[in-house]
């Protein structure tokens, strides 16, 4: 049995028999790292980057711990974004399936505040939160935190960025002093250092270098000569390269919309994703592009954090990111599961100082490529696989993913494998179906009947 082998943990049998199950068999540099130590019951602060495994590492740690016959709130993971907080609880479910009766809670700003208070007094195990929200409930007492035994900081340096010291400063003044405490970071900034003083004993510091990871992404660089040639190289880049889905990183919020705009204006199905979205919006963003009905999401860091797109095919650095860390970090998004990835980085010769950070910092001489010839210009952008419908109706109303799948392949319906994720929400449902059929599936879910009621539907599209 080798070292980084789940097998070679101190881990209970139906943990044990859960993981390999799934398909768990050897650990990530950052698991075979941290996990004997988090295992122990030591504090602890782990750097890696995205897709490095850290999520699966604190969280078999915390369902180690769990005593399932105590009904009480035992284990608390506060993160950035409500999306992570909503994989973060995925992943620690998926985890926990052979524990009987496991209760797994997610406390997020965007959500109706009411029926979480609803949840909370039928009891949980976990809470999987954002600060803000975490700290509403704490004010307006719906939650305790007396019998929390261990405490997570998923992607910490964001959570900082994000302004909530103030918010975490407060949760930890009601957290038992007795616990242990998990921190886990992309970057290590020195507010990182000052806060992990203050809340943790004697923590274990466990860094996975990006030379640790095994790479399957291609980093391609491009000089650029000016504004004009930027926008233009990746227009070309993207019809040569014609990705399946790429993530585009931009440094500012306005500079990332009228990106998007100008892509969709040259014909590309893009989105953008930034601060001062509405959630609505944002969360219709994030439906589309990981339903495949939106091709390129152009999103700042800060933005785009927590997200967790299955199978990216490429990420395009439209600046290069001011920090080494956050260039790892944004690349480290495509190539993931074995799959391989290529990542494009523009720079002009006002940034040439980023780029001989990156080269001392990957230790490698960054030669840029040649552009592709301008006889890319002359195709089409690849259109979107799939089309996204909303049904103004969700769990509320009853409606499941069966009873949505069954009325777009009835009579004169659509095949089911043209028929892509579907999202159901409160009040409205998603679902993504192929594009040369959208209009026979529009036609479909508006005519007939859901639970035997009817609902508007309709097409979701633009940026």
């Amino acid at each position: 049995m080798s070292d980084t082998s789940f097998l070679s943990l101190n881990l209970n049998e139906d943990l044990i028999k859960n993981i390999s199950s799934l398909g768990y068999v050897e650990m990530t540099p950052i698991q075979a790292k941290s996990l004997p130590d988090i295992l122990k019951g030591l504090d602890l602060i782990g750097q890696g980057i995205t897709g490095s495994g850290k999520t699966a590492a604190f969280s078999l740690g915390l369902l180690s711990r769990l005593d399932v016959k105590n009904f009480r709130i035992q284990a608390i993971v506060l993160c950035p974004t409500r999306e992570l907080a909503d994989q973060v609880a995925n992943e620690i479910r998926k985890l926990g399936r052979t524990i009987h009766n496991i209760k797994v809670l997610t406390l997020c700003g965007g959500t109706p505040f009411g029926p979480q208070v609803g949840s909370l007094e039928h009891g949980a195990h976990i809470v999987v939160g954002t600060p803000g929200r975490i700290l509403d409930h704490l004010n307006k007492a719906t939650l305790s935190l007396n019998s929390v035994t261990m405490l997570v900081l998923d992607e910490a340096d964001r959570m900082l960025d994000m302004g909530f010291q103030s918010s975490l400063d407060a949760i930890m003044n009601q957290l038992p002093e007795k616990r242990q405490t998990l921190l886990f970071s992309a970057t290590y900034p020195d507010e990182i250092q000052s806060i992990s003083s203050r809340i943790m004993s004697n923590p274990v510091i466990v860094r996975i270098a990006a030379s640790e990871e095994k790479s399957t992404i291609k980093q391609h660089f491009y000089k650029i000569n000016d504004e004009a040639h930027r926008l233009a190289v990746l227009r070309l880049l993207l019809l040569e390269s014609r990705p399946e889905s790429a993530i585009i990183f931009c440094e500012t919020k306005k500079e990332t919309q009228e990106i998007a705009d100008q892509l969709e204006s040259f014909g590309f199905s893009s989105v953008a994703l930034h601060g001062d979205m509405e959630q609505k919006d944002r969360d219709q963003t994030l439906i589309r592009f990981a339903n495949k009905s939106a091709s390129i999401l152009v999103a700042t860091d800060v933005a785009a954090r927590g997200l967790d797109i299955e199978a990216l095919a490429a990420v395009i650095n439209y600046r290069l990111a001011r920090d080494v860390e956050v260039h790892i970090h944004r690349v480290g998004r495509t190539g993931r599961a074995g799959n391989t990835g290529n990542a494009y980085s523009f720079f002009s010769e006002k940034e040439r100082h980023r780029v001989n950070l990156l080269e001392a910092y990957l230790s490698l001489i960054i030669i840029p490529e040649k552009l592709p010839g301008t006889k890319a210009l002359e195709k089409n952008p690849p259109r979107a696989p799939m089309e996204t419908l909303q049904i103004d109706g969700g769990k509320k109303q009853k409606i499941r993913a069966g009873d949505i799948l069954g009325a777009l392949t009835g009579e004169n319906g659509i095949n089911g494998s043209q028929v892509g994720k579907i999202n159901i929400s409160d009040n409205w449902s998603f679902v993504a179906v192929s594009s040369d059929v959208y209009k026979v599936a529009l036609h479909k879910l508006g005519t007939g009947k859901l639970k035997g009621r009817s609902f508007r539907v309709r097409l979701i599209r633009g940026s």
